[in-house]
């Protein structure tokens, strides 16, 4: 368990009692986790830096043990603020329930899985978008939406290009503006499968 999961954990827990960060929903606080990481790395200019992780870990240890208070209420606004963006943005899909939509977009994304691992820069491809999800007001599920924009970017992507340079600022002009267009939108984005089982047994 890591520093920002810590920190996390307990606001998480404040926001909604019936959470089991540390079990079944575990998940919920991965993604909260890389979201506060994602938002902090915008907001101290680290995107784009080598180690910026490392940066970013030291700047907010710095910053719990100079003001304490600080962080605590920055930590309580922001989870609340995340928490209500993840009640809007994210859908449990219950045993088949939406199978066809959900199985269509699953294929695109797998069927371009190979090409974006070949992909070298993949990691600064993804840090740009966060950057506009988040500077656009999109907080949750940013490194989801952020892969997921750019893979669909990569397989409707079948033009001719003189590099592979081109190609890639080509997907990611593209991705730039779906992601600004979809931090404005309402509603679901990440779409969460489910077993009716688990559903069933943890009502």
């Amino acid at each position: 368990m890591n520093f920002i999961e810590l920190l996390l954990a307990e606001k998480l827990k404040n926001k909604n009692p019936m959470l089991d960060v540390f079990g079944s929903d575990r998940k919920v606080l991965q993604i909260a986790c890389q979201d506060l990481t994602n938002y902090l790395k915008v907001h101290w200019n680290l995107v784009g830096k080598e180690d910026n992780e490392c940066e970013l870990v030291e700047k907010l240890e710095k910053f719990f043990n100079e003001n304490p208070s600080e962080l605590e209420e920055f930590l309580d606004v922001w989870t609340g603020i995340w928490f209500g963006k993840w009640k809007e943005r994210v859908k449990l899909l219950i045993g088949n329930e939406n199978s066809k939509r959900w199985n269509k977009v699953t294929k695109t994304l797998n069927s371009v899985e190979p090409l974006w691992r070949r992909l070298a820069n993949r990691q600064e491809m993804r840090e740009v978008v966060i950057s506009t999800l988040i500077r656009n007001g999109e907080i949750c599920g940013t490194s989801i939406l952020a892969e997921n924009l750019l893979k669909i970017e990569l397989s409707g992507n079948k033009k001719k290009y003189i590099n592979e340079e081109e190609r890639v600022m080509n997907v990611v002009n593209n991705a730039l503006r779906k992601a600004r267009e979809l931090a404005r939108s309402k509603g679901p984005l990440i779409f969460v499968k489910i077993d009716k089982g688990y559903y069933q047994l943890s009502q």
